[in-house]
């Protein structure tokens, strides 16, 4: 496209147009889509590397999907996931660790294990201050309660009327009430809402599920909209260049069925690939380290040093304890029972096939003056081995542990200028003494956890990290053996003030320097919040969508939120 080319349509009757490109399907992609096709008079057009979330129209026959139970085949499968890979890791014994990403509508939302959580209010607090100004707490709440349908109803946090059906765990499965009750034993507060007024202690989870099926931004966002004339949808097409005027974005190329194609916006080009993608195709489209891109040949249009760096992820690891008796999820992953669980499920949604099991968890703080929990556990009746990929082979339970705000961030850079090669990822993992120091603080205090009352009609020896794992330097190197991503990859393109040279967008999420250009996703996080990123995901989108159509920002100020009576205790 030469700087001449009119990019409107009549410069080529066959290059069809659109006011708005929206790169990726994803947790924000989707939510865009509903959103900016809301206004008749703007037409949206969604491009998806991978395939729609539905066989034949159908979810049942899609049920590895939309069955919260079967979260770990998709986790394992490259049919409807990126499936990248880190370099080796040099403080985890070079470990290369694995990192699924949703390749399909909805997303990673279409993947991960439903979890519900918004992180903590000082998370947003805190982006203000690193240059996001207008994303404190009091501007992005009302944008969770916006997308959100509570089962619970809404009240100050919550939403009840939104797109996004969240469902609160209500097993009365004892192993669940027992992680909670001693935890109150431990001496952690109980927390009726983790997403409310208070993030800290231990308690019920929120999930994407509604009526037994996995909730994803593809159920929730899109499909309602697909009905809508000015919504159109490609899929199993991979947008491999942004097309630039000089430096106002004027559209994408992309293959599909090996044909190269484009396409023009005639308002903006939105990319909302996440974490990865977003930042791999600005660097193949000339938007990045000036240094980098010509290494690989890449003619530069804008020099953003901080595309692909800030990268930012949560790592966990799993402490499991055998169980006495036989109440664990073990019995249900035999084929016998999995089939009768599936039927359950493809008739009637409901039943162990209808939760991720997932259901209680909870966050507490590292150490003394911490001013919000830095630690969060997930809890499972069940043993998950090597992210599901190895079945269980004892009746046991455990609960995954890692810390939220770990002080090592990494990188991402292109591999070539290659679309189809994956980017190489540096999350540079437990590369200061801090985050070492808080792993082992997560595993002792997992420990005495299992230890209290609640837990001894039901223990039985520890499977992991073992009895014989003691010193702290036994559970370091068991921390370097053992943990792994929890699969939040994020900040890669962080939103920052335009004075700092490391920012990629504004508060707007406008790429700095480029005009018409925007991205919208976990990418564009200043630092990582603390909790899973999903709801903060479909939160930023939005926000955004509201900048985007150029809606006044909604605010709540002055919501209460826990403070601990004193910081002088951990607990």
């Amino acid at each position: 496209l030469d700087s001449h080319a009119s990019p409107l349509p009549a410069s080529n009757e066959k290059t069809p147009s659109y006011s708005y490109v929206i790169v990726g399907a994803g947790s924000a992609g989707c939510v865009l889509a509903n959103r900016l096709s809301e206004d008749a008079h703007e037409s949206v057009l969604l491009l998806e590397a991978g395939p729609k979330d539905m066989f034949l129209s159908s979810l049942r026959l899609s049920w590895k999907i939309h069955m919260p139970a079967a979260l770990t085949y998709n986790l394992c499968d490259d049919k409807y996931n990126w499936y990248y890979h880190t370099l080796p890791q040099a403080h985890m014994d070079n470990r290369v660790m694995y990192w699924p990403r949703g390749r399909v509508w909805g997303g990673s939302s279409s993947l991960n294990a439903m979890v519900y959580i918004r992180g903590h209010a000082e998370d947003y607090n805190r982006w203000q201050r690193e240059g996001a100004e207008g994303w404190d707490y009091d501007h992005c709440l009302p944008y969770f309660r916006k997308a959100q349908c509570h089962e619970l109803g809404e009240d100050r946090y919550r939403g009840g009327s939104g797109p996004l059906h969240v469902s609160r765990g209500k097993t009365n499965h004892p192993l669940h009430k027992a992680f909670i009750e001693a935890g109150q034993q431990a001496g952690y507060p109980f927390t009726d809402d983790m997403n409310g007024y208070q993030q800290e202690g231990l308690g019920w989870m929120d999930m994407t599920i509604s009526k037994g099926k996995r909730w994803s931004t593809a159920s929730a966002y899109l499909r309602p909209a697909l009905g809508r004339p000015n919504l159109k949808t490609e899929v199993r097409c991979m947008t491999t260049k942004i097309l630039f005027d000089g430096n106002r974005a004027v559209g994408v190329e992309y293959t599909q069925k090996g044909q190269k194609k484009q396409v023009f916006a005639e308002k903006e080009v939105i990319l909302s690939g996440g974490a990865i993608n977003s930042p791999q195709l600005l660097m193949l489209s000339g938007v990045g380290n000036a240094d980098d891109l010509k290494q690989h040949g890449i003619p530069v249009v804008q020099h953003l040093p901080g595309v692909g760096s800030n990268l930012q992820d949560h790592l966990e690891l799993y402490v499991q304890q055998q169980c006495t008796q036989p109440i664990t999820l073990y019995k249900a992953q035999k084929p016998f029972h999995m089939v009768k669980i599936g039927l359950e499920w493809l008739t009637v949604f409901t039943g162990y096939g209808a939760t991720a099991h997932l259901e209680s968890g909870g966050f507490i703080r590292s150490r003394p003056h911490v001013t919000h929990p830095d630690i969060q556990f997930h809890f499972l009746p069940s043993q998950v081995i090597d992210h599901g990929r190895v079945a269980s082979k004892i009746e046991a339970y455990q609960v995954h542990v890692g810390p939220m705000r770990s002080t090592s961030t990494g990188w991402m850079k292109l591999k070539s200028a290659n679309p189809l090669d994956h980017p190489i990822l540096q999350p540079n993992y437990l590369s200061t003494d801090i985050d070492v120091w808080e792993f082992r603080e997560c595993v002792k205090l997992s420990r005495e956890i299992f230890a209290q009352k609640a837990f001894e009609p039901f223990r039985g020896p520890e499977v992991q990290p073992g009895p014989q794992i003691q010193s702290d330097a036994e559970i370091d190197a068991f921390v370097r053996r053992k943990a792994d991503s929890a699969y939040h990859p994020s900040c890669t393109c962080k939103m920052g003030s335009p004075s700092d040279t490391m920012a990629v967008v504004d508060p707007s999420t406008r790429v700095l320097g480029l005009e018409r250009l925007r991205v919208v996703d976990a990418s564009i996080m200043p630092s990582v919040v603390s909790g899973n990123l999903n709801a903060p995901t479909i939160m930023i989108a939005e926000k955004a969508a509201d900048i985007i159509r150029g809606r006044p920002a909604l605010v709540d100020s002055g919501v209460p939120v826990y403070h601990p009576p004193t910081l002088d205790t951990q607990r």
